[in-house]
């Protein structure tokens, strides 16, 4: 599921951009969720927010906390969010590419940009959906959503990220779908995880502390091919998707 937030202070904007977003995500068939924030002080109230969502359109001029703050404090917790910036005013541009806004949309053409706006998202951040036949039924899952797979009771539980619900189960082996998943950066660190690499914020002390502050154990024996496998993932990454 695509997850979403608006943040502007203007309800007329907030509700002309939901408007937007839902035809568009409608006609293409995407499953989504979208977030409402009146303000950058209510976004940055709720530490999650951060990582979270796949993409937020915020406006810059916002009172107390405005849009290039509350973008800078995402990216300080090395947030991969999409950034698009709504605004009245485009000398605020230098500062939004400080933070790797995606795209700036001047508020007076919004109905116009923000179709292709979408479009450079979705192929930025390269959203890939995988289908898995789970206990809850057929569950199509953004792969960059889940954090990691847990070989459980003989099920595969994926726990995901900012997903309704965020488990589910699966009468499968892990090695199935560590098969399925590894092209998608997936490491197995251990003989019952399988984790999302986009979502590990370091590796130490035997575990793999993911963006959430969850830890999962490394085995000692496994320890330093993980981190060197890790490592190689690191460094081809491109950072600004």
């Amino acid at each position: 599921m695509l997850q979403i937030a608006i943040c502007d202070d203007e309800n007329y904007y907030r509700e002309t951009i939901r408007t937007l977003l839902t035809e568009y995500l409608e006609r293409r068939g995407l499953e989504y969720a979208l977030s409402l924030f009146l303000s950058g002080e209510e976004f940055v109230s709720q530490p999650e927010n951060a990582v979270k969502y796949d993409v937020v359109f915020m406006d810059i001029s916002m009172s107390h906390v405005n849009g290039i703050e509350t973008a800078a404090w995402m990216r300080s917790l090395r947030s991969e969010t999409a950034i698009v910036f709504v605004t009245a005013f485009l000398h605020y541009a230098p500062e939004g590419y400080k933070v790797d806004a995606v795209r700036f949309i001047m508020k007076d053409t919004l109905e116009a940009a923000l179709p292709e706006c979408m479009d450079a998202v979705l192929k930025r951040k390269r959203l890939e959906q995988v289908e898995f036949s789970c206990v809850e039924g057929t569950v199509r899952l953004f792969t960059e959503r889940i954090l990691y797979v847990e070989s459980r009771k003989h099920k595969a539980v994926f726990c995901c990220q900012g997903t309704e619900p965020e488990t589910c189960q699966a009468y499968l082996k892990l090695d199935e779908v560590e098969r399925r998943l590894k092209e998608y950066g997936f490491l197995r660190i251990h003989k019952s995880y399988l984790v999302n690499m986009r979502h590990v914020r370091r590796i130490r002390n035997y575990e793999a502390e993911l963006d959430n502050g969850e830890r999962l154990p490394i085995p000692r024996p496994r320890f330093q091919a993980v981190k060197e496998e890790y490592a190689v993932y690191k460094g081809a990454m491109p950072w600004g998707l």
